[in-house]
């Protein structure tokens, strides 16, 4: 390895350059580069695909035209595997979730949160978001889109014999409604992602991959301290056993998402981590 990075360099790479040649073997949620995003996004986008990615989850576009994006994404090798919407969107706008999705490429449309009051989640959100995502995923089914619905904690809170989440997973059509887990935010509310996993196989189309300092206190709140983040494999979340079972079941794509201050230094040793679990 270090003979062909020699290489590299007498060919006129630089180290980070030679570096990136061998792609990361998973994506990036860009949020976790929202701070240095905000300072200079070609910049950082160019850090994105020299640290190895080339699939990536939009988080907004930095005050760019989708185009101008769209073109900063393909200048830099990276694909747009997924983009968020807006739970109001999907309720009232479909046509600007599907332009936006389509304008960035993406084939996986995400909603990560469900409005709802304060930190208690009731039935009321539960059968409110069941019924929106339902038809939201048919109008994205219809236009040759996937989607998913990405776990934040409050929704393993209890709820008739289990949790809202097992409610949700009960009633949202998987033909056309499965989920992003975000290992974090099952770890957090005290469940377990493998175990979760096997009890819901075939759900669980994209993943977060997100480790959680030691000690840090559970919470079904969906709020949680984000340097409590910490490079994958130094966490309690189970990050191999995790990935073990999720390849073994089909998870289609998987993004590291670091929401830590020190995401820019945590996230090329979160690469290197995964690398080892090849």
């Amino acid at each position: 390895m270090k003979y062909l990075y020699s290489l590299l360099l007498l060919g006129g790479l630089t180290t980070g350059q030679a570096l990136a040649q061998k792609a990361a073997p998973v994506g990036l949620q860009l949020y976790s580069f929202r701070d240095a995003f905000a300072k200079d996004v070609p910049g950082t986008m160019a850090k994105v695909r020299q640290m190895g990615f080339r699939e990536i989850e939009t988080a907004g576009t930095y005050g760019l035209s989708l185009s101008a994006y769209r073109q900063l994404l393909d200048q830099n090798g990276l694909k747009a595997i997924s983009t968020g919407a807006d739970f109001e969107d999907l309720a009232t706008n479909m046509p600007k979730v599907i332009a936006e999705a389509k304008a960035v490429g993406a084939k996986y449309v995400v909603c990560t949160w469900i409005p709802h009051y304060g930190d208690r989640f009731t039935p009321f959100d539960a059968e409110k978001a069941v019924d929106v995502f339902n038809t939201a995923g048919i109008i994205l089914a219809e236009n040759g889109l996937t989607f998913c619905y990405h776990t934040h904690g409050y929704e393993f809170q209890t709820y008739k014999d289990g949790t809202f989440f097992d409610y949700m997973a009960d009633n949202l059509n998987p033909k056309f409604v499965n989920f992003e887990m975000d290992v974090f935010w099952v770890k957090e509310p005290g469940y377990d992602p493998v175990a979760l996993l096997q009890k819901y196989p075939k759900r669980f189309l994209l993943m977060h991959l997100k480790d959680r300092k030691p000690g840090t206190p559970d919470s079904n709140t969906g709020h949680a301290d984000v340097e409590s983040n910490v490079i994958l494999g130094q966490g309690d979340v189970g990050i191999a056993a995790i990935m073990k079972q999720a390849r073994k079941l089909g998870v289609k794509h998987f993004f590291i998402e670091d929401e830590s201050s020190r995401a820019l230094q945590q996230v090329p040793a979160s690469v290197a981590y995964l690398e080892s679990l090849r």
